[in-house]
């Protein structure tokens, strides 16, 4: 056998799904198996391998094992005279498996070879081609040296900037990502070291490899599709320990003990630094707009007062203390800014609706407040009115303004203006723009790219795809890969690389269509919506709605617990929604796996149906979880009203 493929997989399965697509493209003529583990996915991904793939060799584990002892699971069954890693987020292209075995059969001293490898947007991965990382190569990318001073052979050598990422190069480590292995290096070498969960085994072997005297190959004459940040978001704090820790294993084996404590030191300090910088960013970015909306609430409602004064009062001002005034102020900005967060008025992208509704109901929510307390304590309700006005003239204006300077996440409506354009042939492109209806993605304008001339109501054909973008203003290109070979698709990428226009791929007969913007960003997936409920503010929303049906219980439960069957069960149930480790309504116990993750459920839709169809009730829970009110919640609970105690 010429070629086995091992693919890890853990929870992305429209990513595997594209990604087996394209291999077995590339298979044609080749005798090759494929190797499936999966690392308990929850998502569906073994059931979809199952149904679409049937030719897969498909190993499910019943925990998440890691990307090493995934990979050695499989390797040990390989019968091909190469094996390739390969990760799920991946498109090749239909030559890459020939191209890259011919390589290695006309040369014998290759132990292993990687690809040129691009992102989502046809962004060239550094990380294709790497240096061995020492302490120095270490020093140079943590301190931002490597950065500095790309093309410079001394600073330049953890991604070998300096070298032609369009020729092929000997070097020191290939990515884990896309691995061809000669099964005669790796029986010399070994397996993967299982010591690395992820991260770093890639590293590791390529490094064995050269020690056991072969060559590891960059090879650019193919390149592959990498969706950078898949299985884990590369801005995290788990990514950065993680990685980081392997980079500690990687010093222990294989450099002198004093390197390897320099090195320990090094990457303990870039480990506190990354990870404090991750925390305030991440911080920073949640809390700037809420702490913006807050002083510029506070501040607003002093100028109200100065004007409001001026015109009541003749001597202007004084008519309310000051200590009254201050704790006045600070609790209306407090509970506007809680308002529109829980309203989802800070969700990204933001939309002007939650900010009017946040305000409405925190306004509403002054007003009672304001009527129950007592004379001594009241302030002016005209202020509050004319304070609501003003904190809405300010904030609009405030999401204007960044709007204008194009912030990320705070550009308004523009799901709705998204222009795209579907390149394929007439019934895919229907099927897609289906696809696209059923979505949360509102396109302003869709158009069809031909690969042919003989469609009607085409903007043209894919040949003119440059003067089409100019033309009609094209945002978006979606490819039907059932049409277009993944070698055109990334050719018309690299064409247009240096241009604003975002890229997706949607696999034949998929529910999926893929694409991602950045080297930073994780895979953006338009699906059909099923995830309401997983929507952050619906999520707030339930939450909020299960704490206060938790408290109402309370109150009456000397009263309620009588009807009651088993009353501790629903004394339990009360607290465990309550403190957030239950929730009053979701799925059945054996939910759906495509759904989105809730918390375990008292009571579900079916209540009070009796009856135990999986299929049936996995149809329920799909249409509870696209079509989520907290409404619906409320009834449920109502109906159930005496029977909470399941």
């Amino acid at each position: 056998m010429r070629l086995s493929i091992v693919i890890v997989n853990y929870n992305v399965k429209h990513f595997v799904e594209q990604c087996l697509h394209s291999v077995y493209r590339a298979l044609k003529g080749i005798e090759a198996e494929v190797y499936v583990v999966d690392n308990n996915s929850v998502d569906g991904s073994a059931a979809l391998i199952k149904e679409k793939f049937p030719q897969v060799l498909l190993i499910e584990n019943k925990v998440n094992t890691g990307f090493s002892k995934a990979n050695n699971q499989a390797i040990k069954l390989c019968k091909g005279k190469y094996i390739l890693l390969l990760n799920p987020d991946t498109v090749v292209q239909e030559d890459t498996f020939t191209k890259i075995i011919s390589f290695m059969d006309e040369h014998p001293e290759a132990g292993a070879l990687g690809v040129k490898m691009v992102d989502g947007k046809g962004n060239f991965l550094p990380e294709s081609k790497r240096g061995l990382p020492t302490p120095n190569v270490a020093f140079y990318k943590i301190f931002g040296l490597a950065a500095l001073f790309p093309k410079s052979k001394r600073f330049g050598k953890y991604h070998l900037s300096y070298l032609d990422k369009n020729t092929i190069h000997s070097v020191d480590v290939l990515s884990g990502a896309f691995m061809l292995l000669r099964a005669q290096a790796l029986s010399v070498c070994g397996l993967l070291d299982e010591e690395y969960f992820m991260y770093g085994e890639d590293i590791d072997l390529s490094y064995r490899i050269i020690l056991n005297g072969y060559k590891n190959y960059y090879y650019p004459l193919t390149t592959i599709i990498h969706y950078k940040g898949e299985s884990t978001k590369k801005s995290s704090i788990n990514y950065v320990l993680v990685f980081y820790k392997a980079m500690a294993i990687f010093a222990r084996k294989h450099f002198s003990q004093n390197r390897a404590r320099f090195f320990s030191i090094l990457i303990h300090f870039a480990i506190y630094l990354r990870a404090s910088a991750s925390i305030v960013w991440r911080m920073t970015k949640q809390m700037a707009l809420p702490v913006v909306d807050f002083a510029t609430i506070f501040l607003g409602l002093f100028l109200v007062k100065f004007f409001y004064e001026k015109q009541k009062f003749s001597e202007g001002g004084g008519a309310y203390t000051e200590a009254l005034v201050l704790r006045a102020f600070l609790a209306y900005s407090f509970i506007w800014v809680l308002s529109i967060f829980l309203n989802g008025g800070y969700d990204k992208p933001i939309r002007l609706r939650t900010l009017f509704q946040g305000l409405l109901v925190g306004t509403a929510f002054i007003l009672i407040g304001y009527a129950l307390l007592p004379e001594t304590y009241r302030f002016s309700r005209a202020i509050i009115l004319l304070g609501a006005a003003a904190t809405l003239i300010e904030l609009l204006v405030l999401r204007g303004l960044l709007h204008v300077l194009k912030i990320k996440g705070f550009i308004l409506n523009q799901n709705n203006t998204k222009r795209i354009a579907v390149v394929g042939d007439a019934d895919e492109y229907e099927r897609v723009t289906n696809l696209l209806k059923e979505t949360a993605v509102k396109p302003a304008f869709t158009g069809f790219v031909s690969i042919s001339e003989n469609n009607q109501n085409q903007l043209g054909t894919i040949e003119q795809l440059n003067e089409i973008i100019k033309i009609h203003h094209i945002q978006e290109l979606i490819f039907c890969s059932k049409n277009i070979s993944s070698q055109h698709i990334i050719h018309y990428m690299l064409q247009l690389v240096d241009t604003p226009i975002d890229f997706k791929i949607a696999p034949p007969e998929s529910l999926s269509i893929i694409g991602s913007n950045s080297i930073d960003t994780a895979g953006d997936l338009y699906v059909i919506d099923f995830n309401s409920i997983a929507k952050p503010h619906n999520k707030r929303k339930k939450r909020i709605l299960d704490v206060f049906v938790s408290l109402l219980l309370l109150i009456f439960s000397p009263v309620l617990i009588f009807f009651q069957k088993d009353k501790k069960k629903f004394i339990s149930n009360v607290f465990l929604v309550l403190i957030g480790i239950k929730t009053w309504v979701g799925y059945e116990t054996k939910k759906a796996p495509w759904l989105p993750n809730i918390k375990k459920a008292v009571l579900s839709p079916r209540q009070p149906i009796a009856s135990t169809d999986e299929a049936y009730l996995q149809k329920i829970d799909a249409a509870y979880a696209k079509n989520y009110r907290i409404e619906n919640d409320l009834k449920i609970v109502g109906k159930n009203i005496f029977s909470l105690d399941i």
